[in-house]
Order: structure tokens, then sequence, then C-alpha cells
């Protein structure tokens, strides 16, 4: 909607609306030349699977943007991954120092997760408390992901009616069932019994009120 000025203009404001927008400006985003600082935030994951003897210890260093502002957020910085394994050396440098460059470079790395998930060993993969995990690649992938949950840049989906319904499913099953086999880090706390889910690839799928469904992800047959 257009209005027509008839008189002469004398002076002017600068509305809040504008000043506003000044001041968004001025919020630092994550960008590809924004300098490391002197300390970071960091988190370390232990991965043990199957495929190797020693462990893999992968830390995911953070920096805070806008600190002690309104607009402070924590962005993931760069990723780093020791072993006493060195079979993997090469490919586990390039794989964090790509990481990393994806990470500085800004925007929405939560694609990452499905990248690192869509690689399979040729070899075959494992199960590790109950989920199946098609290499190891896979499972880095995976502590990505709980680290972006971690920090709020990945849905926890907390408030999802299917999955909650699943989760009291499943604790009315442990409660019931006093079997030793509940509890060992394969099955991961589900039914020996369960089959594997094609959503999450985790072994949790019961027959529950008619209908087959996912004790993990909530996922179901029926809708």
């Amino acid at each position: 909607m257009t209005t027509k000025i008839d008189k002469k203009i004398t002076g002017f404001d600068v509305s809040k609306e504008e000043v506003s927008d000044v001041v968004e400006s001025n919020v630092i985003q994550m960008h590809e030349k924004l300098k490391r600082p002197e300390m970071l935030l960091g988190s370390t994951y232990k991965i043990k699977t199957p495929l190797t003897e020693h462990a893999l210890y992968v830390t995911i260093n953070d920096i805070v943007l806008n600190a002690d502002t309104e607009h402070e957020k924590r962005r993931p910085f760069e990723v780093f991954i020791n072993s006493k394994n060195m079979d993997h050396f090469q490919w586990i440098v390039a794989l964090t120092r790509i990481i990393s460059a994806v990470f500085r470079k800004g925007g929405d790395v939560t694609f990452l997760v499905e990248e690192l998930h869509s690689v399979f060993d040729p070899r075959g993969g494992y199960l590790r408390r109950g989920k199946y995990t098609p290499s190891l690649v896979a499972e880095i992938g995976d502590v990505i992901e709980r680290h972006l949950k971690m920090i709020g840049l990945i849905s926890t989906d907390e408030n999802d009616n299917r999955k909650q319904y699943a989760s009291e499913k499943l604790a009315e099953i442990q409660a019931q069932n006093d079997d030793t086999e509940l509890t060992q880090d394969d099955t991961g706390g589900y039914p020996p019994e369960a089959r594997l889910c094609n959503k999450c690839l985790t072994k949790a799928v019961m027959k529950m009120d008619g209908c087959m469904t996912c004790l993990y992800c909530g996922d179901s047959k029926c809708g």
C-alpha cells in the first residue's frame, strides 16, 4: 500500500524496525574466514567396535558466537579422531579435515549425518546395542548426530508422540520380563526376538496391539 504526501517534508525519524535491522547486521555468523579463537569448547566420544582392536576417540570442538548476547549460539568448528590403531590413519585424517572444512563453511551442516550414515562397509556391518551399524564411518556419523543434538542443531524429537508411545511400551516389556538378556550390550535392552527396523536400523521391532512397531523410533506398519 502506497501513501501520497501532499505537504512539504520538514523532518524525519528512523523507525524501530529499521534500527532493529541495523543491530541484526552486527550479529556474527559462521563463515570460512572466521579466525580460530585460542580456546574452544570440546566434547570427546569413545567408539569401540568389533571391527577394530582399539577404540577410536572422536573430539568435536565448538565455537561460541555472539557470547553473552541474546544471539549467542554454539556451532561445531573442528573434529579430531585419535586411536592406537594406525590401519585407517590416512582416510581418518582426510575425513576429519573435510568435515572440519564443512563446519567452518557455516550454514546447515546437519546433512553430514545422513551422508556418513549412507556409507556401507563391503565386509558387512555389525550390531551394537541392538542397532545395526553399516560401517565405522556410519558410527562416526552417529557421534556427530549425537553432538549436533546436544548443541541444538538437530531436534531430539522429544515431543514425537509415536516415539513416546514406543518408549512407554518398551518400559512395560522390560518391567514384565526379568530375563537378563534384555540388558546385554548386543540387544540394547530390547527383547532378543525383536526384528530389525528398516527405518532406523535398530533391532527393536515387535508386534504390539496387532501392529509391527519399532520400540526405538516408533515407526509402525499401521501408520
